[in-house]
């Protein structure tokens, strides 16, 4: 496995020089500014991620308002109590994207983000502790007590809250597998362990987050 400074090199050459590269980096937010995020919020985040799933993402992006108004600015407590009645109503909302396990999944997340708030305080205390060492075990909790936000749904929301993450998307999954990190996109236990202890080497190496690490890695490929 090559070090940080090599693959930082690499991606370097490829964009251009240091400067051009640092100016494509995103930094993740604090810890502070996560536990500011109201919980509808994480809600919304994550059904836009789920909604864009295999389905061309700029139409979910123009009807977002009609989500916001149909969903009734996913507030987590109403969110949860979603009964047969409003999922009727719901399938037949012109507004949204008429997507009937989609549309469910945004009740059974808002029970998911209450048990969380309920054991921390609020959800967004949640993410924004969240270890970025144990970022797979996040991944886990997410798998396991939401819906639909295995595999890289739940990465791309990760990401646009701003939490410390990397996506493993095709470029990254091809740097990794180029550093003998994984032989094939990274589904088991195992492989994600070792997705993780590579990025922890990287980071120890170079002090830089996650979400750093994560972009320079698809960049230089």
């Amino acid at each position: 496995m090559r070090s940080f400074d090599e693959i930082y090199e690499i991606a370097a050459n490829r964009k251009g020089g240091p400067e051009a590269l640092e100016a494509l980096l995103a930094t993740p937010k604090s810890a502070t500014e996560l536990a500011a995020i109201p919980d509808d919020r994480w809600l919304a985040a994550m059904t836009r991620s789920i909604f864009q799933a295999g389905f061309n993402w700029k139409v979910v992006e123009n009807m977002w308002p009609g989500f916001e108004e149909a969903f009734e600015g996913f507030a987590v407590g109403r969110c949860a109590m979603l009964n047969d009645d409003d999922f009727a109503r719901l399938v037949s909302d012109r507004r949204i994207v008429r997507h009937g396990t989609k549309i469910r999944s945004v009740q059974e997340n808002a029970v998911f983000l209450s048990g969380l708030a309920g054991e921390h305080g609020s959800a967004a205390e949640a993410f924004a502790n969240w270890p970025a060492t144990d970022y797979i075990g996040l991944l886990d909790l997410m798998k396991k007590r939401g819906s639909r936000l295995g595999g890289n749904s739940g990465q791309y929301f990760l990401r646009a809250m701003g939490v410390d993450s990397f996506v493993l998307s095709r470029d990254v999954v091809a740097r990794l597998i180029a550093e003998g990190v994984v032989d094939k996109n990274p589904t088991s236990k195992k492989a994600l362990a070792d997705v993780q202890s590579a990025f922890i080497t990287w980071m120890e190496q170079s002090g830089r987050s996650l979400t750093e690490i994560s972009r320079m890695l698809a960049m230089s490929v």
